[in-house]
């Protein structure tokens, strides 16, 4: 499991045992699953009740959001990677955080110049199978996310077809994140550390 955002409850007891919340990220979210799993705390995730969340406003906040959640999660490889690798976490977890590591990261800054290359020689990107695969499964995987939320035991043709273009929207969504990543790799490559975050302005329906 991992923590994010809105919606988190976390044992006082663990909190304390992992030393609070820590300063020097700028996703403590997320730092903090690291945190808790080095010290073998588990994390559950629960569909019900449901928690909404306000959405970011215009495109900018959009991007200054994903950069920051970019960053903060991208960091926290790096500020715990020799702990994972001694395998402090579990075997089970390590590998799950390191396949998601993989999924999360590392493809999508390889598909970018894996394109770039494709394009230039003429010739089938390299890791044409791997993408075709992630997309699958995230097409896959967000279709049932969705189709979940309907209380539809058995959904309509319409039904199917509105779950099916939501999915492809959401999928052809998804794909800023790899000029997210890529342009988040390019800048912790040559400047420090950043604890600094702009705050992104959200609008919720006020119900």
């Amino acid at each position: 499991g991992e923590l994010r955002g809105n919606g988190q409850f976390v044992r006082r007891k663990a909190l304390e045992r992992c030393g609070g919340w820590n300063e020097e990220t700028i996703a403590d979210d997320l730092d903090l699953t690291f945190r808790l799993h080095l010290d073998r705390w588990d994390i559950e995730f629960l569909s019900f009740p449901a928690v909404q969340e306000e959405g970011v406003t215009n495109a900018i906040a959009l991007w200054h959001q994903r950069n920051r959640w970019a960053e903060g999660g991208y960091q926290r490889y790096l500020d715990y990677w020799h702990l994972i690798v001694r395998n402090h976490m579990g075997t089970g977890k390590t590998w799950d955080l390191l396949l998601f590591m993989l999924i999360q990261y590392i493809l999508p800054i390889a598909q970018i110049p894996d394109l770039l290359m494709a394009v230039a020689r003429n010739r089938a990107p390299v890791l044409a199978p791997v993408t075709g695969l992630s997309v699958s499964l995230a097409f896959f995987w967000m279709f049932n996310g969705l189709k979940r939320t309907l209380k539809e035991e058995k959904l309509s043709v319409s039904t199917l077809f509105m779950l099916m273009f939501q999915t492809l929207r959401g999928n052809i969504y998804l794909f800023h994140w790899l000029a997210v990543m890529a342009i988040t790799t390019a800048r912790m490559s040559v400047r420090p550390k950043r604890l600094k975050w702009v705050k992104t302005v959200h609008q919720g329906n006020h119900e």
